[in-house]
């Protein structure tokens, strides 16, 4: 199968790049031609337009930074979709977004999936990554040997939208988890503990996660990159908060995570580095919460594996 990749940012560029690493016969798209250079520089096609993308591909994958985006794209491409064509949405986008695009091309014959990533950039450069996948099994099927090449854990979640609300879902998780552990840094340094053995405590036990054994990291190298900005912090857990007005579930945790993010945009700016947060606490307490012996950036030191497909516990195996 030909496919064509559109968004060649933080972590479109990785994905993409593990598609080609593997051998995929790939065609690229971004509105920043420099990066396409780089990506054509090391074999791949140049596509001229969305449309181009989805003419001459059987399946055109596109990571972009908002809904509004993937809808700008999706009307350029949508006179070229017709029977047999897929489109992959791996952006973090709303359910109800996604499933009206999706019907656009359901319409015309195609088929849609929504399949985000979750796990860092640093994951996604090496094919590690976990990839959520929404779609009817038939497509799913079509499309694993993508999400295999790209990802490393792959989990069929249902139908078309499913994918998206786990992903939001999750990133909700990981921000809750990202100002608590500020928090437990900033009063770790304020009751006179040694952040480095603080660090520790905290992997070794009961209160250790993802965003700790990574984010706490480079937090406390003071670099505070992890190539996500605070924007995109907003956007992803604006629309958890979309997923559960919908629902009917009044949140309390999130309007407070929000109104956090919201502050630490007005002090620091919308591209603020995410982790950078937890300056709220350091400028209230004037600590300095950095300690030595911390990456600047997070490595995956896993080797690149072939993905496979996770089965969820308790359900039967598809068929």
């Amino acid at each position: 199968m030909k496919v064509g990749f559109i968004g060649l940012g933080n972590v479109g560029g990785k994905l993409s790049g593990s598609l080609l690493r593997n051998g995929a016969d790939l065609t690229v798209h971004d509105l920043d031609d420099d990066l396409v250079d780089a990506f054509v520089a090391r074999g791949t096609k140049r596509g001229e337009s969305p449309a181009q993308l989805m003419r001459d591909c059987d399946a055109v994958i596109t990571c972009l930074p908002s809904p509004a985006a993937s809808d700008a794209v999706m009307q350029q491409m949508l006179p070229e979709i017709a029977t047999g064509k897929i489109w992959m949405e791996m952006s973090t986008t709303d359910e109800a977004e996604v499933k009206r695009l999706g019907a656009l091309v359901i319409a015309r014959g195609g088929a849609a999936v929504d399949c985000p990533v979750s796990g860092g950039c640093h994951r996604a450069a090496t094919g590690n990554i976990s990839i959520f996948a929404g779609c009817d099994r038939a497509t799913f099927e079509r499309i694993a040997p993508f999400l295999k090449t790209m990802g490393r854990r792959i989990l069929h979640t249902g139908e078309l939208g499913s994918a998206s609300v786990l992903k939001v879902i999750t990133n909700y998780l990981a921000t809750a988890n990202l100002v608590t552990c500020c928090e437990a840094l900033v009063t770790a340094k304020a009751a006179g503990m040694d952040l480095n053995t603080a660090y520790e405590a905290i992997a070794i036990s009961s209160g250790t996660s993802f965003v700790h054994e990574t984010e706490s990291q480079v937090i406390l190298n003071g670099s505070r990159d992890i190539s996500f900005t605070m924007d995109l912090v907003k956007k992803d857990i604006g629309l958890f908060q979309d997923v559960a007005d919908r629902a009917g579930v009044p949140l309390e945790v999130n309007p407070l995570l929000l109104a956090i993010i919201d502050d630490g945009i007005t002090r620091f700016g919308a591209r603020e580095l995410s982790p950078n947060i937890i300056r709220r606490l350091e400028e209230a307490t004037g600590l300095d919460i950095r300690a030595p012996g911390f990456p600047a950036e997070m490595a995956d030191d896993e080797p690149e594996e072939p993905g496979y497909e996770v089965q969820p516990k308790g359900a039967a195996a598809p068929v």
